[in-house]
């Protein structure tokens, strides 16, 4: 399979087959789950889900951390997604990574470029990190207003260099770009996902979730109506420039966002969450077995039983079956995990 083909498969969302997301609801199981390995970042992105005040206290070690991996992979995780923070600033990141490879699991990490020297980025090819790298603009000075911090572009582009010259992207080194959809770059996003698939670089374009810093920035914030443009003109590129078809959904342009269905989050002081968005713990990995934890959440059992759960619009839309909207704009929005989706621009009466 060549680059480009692999990157329909992940634009069109097949991951994890349908068979593998029908038999982890089924069986209460787990395909991927997200960790935050700590909430420290040198930058203060405008958008970030993160709030200002973030407590640093009492974070998880790394033995805890290891610990709750084994248990995912127990579960039947195959990946396990690194969130942070920013991961390349924690001290024990390659021990984390090593662990995840050493348990037969794929490893992606969320970075905004910090610390990805020539070494390090050999490194994570070398492991098959999957590497998601922040990419808002390819305006310096936006760049670094939205990142919050001075030479945030510089500091982007060198670890860009960095990973393409380590080997990235390839058959066996998947690489994406993260992008939020704001109103300062808006019209630049077509530009920039061009540029992407043409290095066969995943874009991925998301709807910004309206909690921690975004809460404070209202001048980020797109219509929905706008947004629906944006995600059809980006499917109209796809079609007839790459060949690639896919039907536009918030909250992620070419992309499904199922992941209640098969996935969880930890967050840095242990608490078990739906996402990053849906702000709701459940329960915490010292003091549960994370097992127990995903077998008794009433959360967790209403998001994988989304279609007799949800409501509104979401529930009768006829894209009902592989879309649910954002359940974290939702539960942000309305306090409410299971209600309609208030960014969908299937939702806004016109």
């Amino acid at each position: 399979m060549n680059t480009l083909e692999q990157n329909i498969r992940q634009c069109a969302g097949f991951d994890f087959s349908r068979q593998e997301i029908e038999g982890a609801v089924k069986n209460g199981r787990l395909l991927s789950m997200e960790i935050e390995l700590s909430l420290r970042c040198n930058f203060n992105c405008l958008y970030c889900y993160v709030p200002k005040d973030a407590d640093y206290d009492e974070e998880l070690s790394a033995e805890e951390i290891r610990h709750a991996i084994c248990q995912a992979k127990e579960l039947g995780a195959k990946r396990i997604i690194i969130l942070g923070g920013e991961p390349t600033i924690y001290p024990n990141l390659l021990d984390i990574i090593w662990c995840i490879r050493e348990q037969g699991l794929e490893a992606e990490m969320f970075t905004n470029g910090t610390g990805i020297t020539e070494d390090l980025a050999k490194r994570l090819f070398d492991e098959n990190v999957r590497v998601v790298l922040k990419l808002n603009t390819l305006d310096d000075a936006l760049q670094d207003m939205l990142a919050g911090k001075e030479g945030a572009s510089k500091i982007i582009k060198s670890a860009f260099y960095n990973l393409t010259h380590a080997g990235y992207p390839s058959k066996d080194a998947f690489m994406a770009a993260s992008t939020v959809i704001c109103r300062q770059n808006v019209d630049e996003l077509p530009v920039i996902w061009k540029w992407l698939r043409d290095q066969n670089i995943v874009p991925y374009f998301e709807m910004i979730t309206p909690q921690g810093n975004a809460r404070h920035n209202d001048t980020l914030n797109i219509f929905p109506l706008e947004l629906k443009d944006l995600f059809i003109r980006l499917a109209n590129i796809d079609c007839t420039d790459y060949g690639i078809n896919w039907e536009p959904q918030p909250p992620l342009a070419g992309q499904r966002c199922m992941r209640h269905q098969f996935s969880c989050l930890i967050t840095s002081k242990g608490d078990v969450m739906p996402c990053v968005g849906v702000t709701i713990p459940v329960g915490n990995i010292r003091s549960q077995a994370l097992a127990d934890i995903i077998s008794h959440s009433a959360v967790l059992k209403d998001l994988r039983n989304y279609r007799n759960t949800i409501k509104g619009k979401c529930r009768t839309c006829e894209k009902a079956g592989n879309c649910y909207g954002c359940r974290g704009a939702a539960y942000q929005l309305t306090g409410d995990y299971l209600a309609s989706d208030p960014l969908c621009w299937e939702n806004v009466t016109t």
